[in-house]
């Protein structure tokens, strides 16, 4: 499958109402053609509102699969513009169940990793308008992933994607995220987690202290 990017997406954070209060993210990210410089942090004119769950160098890019946006509009409804679900990336041919942690990529000028799933948060409910939001994405495995950059440089939106390595582990993202989802009583998984070295200090830590709490109780 030929791989590419579908649409470049960045946005700073903005203040909406959520259940009746204001809510400040960086979910309302709109295309653009670029360059854009990308650091290991991020990419120029991006931003989070929420950096303890979002941002940082495990999650520097946010990417989704373009191909997921045919089910969610007849899912929905309704169509939807690409950066609907907060992504920087809107990605041909990176599905979920195929791609893995740890595998690398050119992008333009840039060197990214993927390093985790995309966990889905209730900023999706918020943005659509759909109060299942995050379960419908995690059921569907439908989550997109995050990058951290090794080598920063420009993206366009018309940039060329190149797989550079797969990660010999063979984690794929869809798998992670099942982790993520269900694995709090799965010992031989968590341990299997933390042999990754390229996943996230965070998502790594969560396993952690999942699989300490799990042999505590069987001790």
């Amino acid at each position: 499958m030929t791989l590419g990017i579908v649409s470049l997406n960045v946005g700073t954070p903005v203040t909406v109402e959520y259940q009746g209060k204001d809510l400040s993210t960086g979910i309302y990210k709109q295309p653009v053609d670029g360059p854009l410089f990308l650091s290991t942090v991020n990419f120029a004119g991006d931003g989070q509102a929420d950096l303890v769950n979002h941002g940082g160098v495990d999650k520097a890019v946010c990417a989704y699969p373009y191909e997921h946006y045919a089910y969610w509009e007849n899912s929905l409804g309704k169509q939807l513009p690409y950066a609907t679900f907060g992504e920087n990336l809107t990605l041909r041919g990176m599905l979920e169940d195929r791609v893995c942690i740890g595998d690398m990529y050119r992008v333009g000028d840039a060197v990214v990793q993927i390093s985790q799933p995309r966990y889905p948060c209730f900023k999706l409910s918020q943005k659509l308008g759909v109060k299942d939001m995050p379960v419908r994405v995690l059921n569907t495995g439908y989550s997109g992933f995050y990058f951290r950059v090794l080598e920063e440089g420009d993206v366009r939106a018309d940039s060329s994607v190149t797989k550079l390595e797969s990660h010999a582990a063979g984690a794929t993202v869809l798998e992670v995220l099942r982790m993520m989802k269900d694995g709090r009583k799965d010992e031989q998984g968590l341990n299997r987690m933390l042999e990754l070295d390229v996943l996230s200090v965070s998502l790594k830590t969560q396993f952690g202290k999942w699989l300490e709490a799990l042999q505590s109780r069987t001790d």
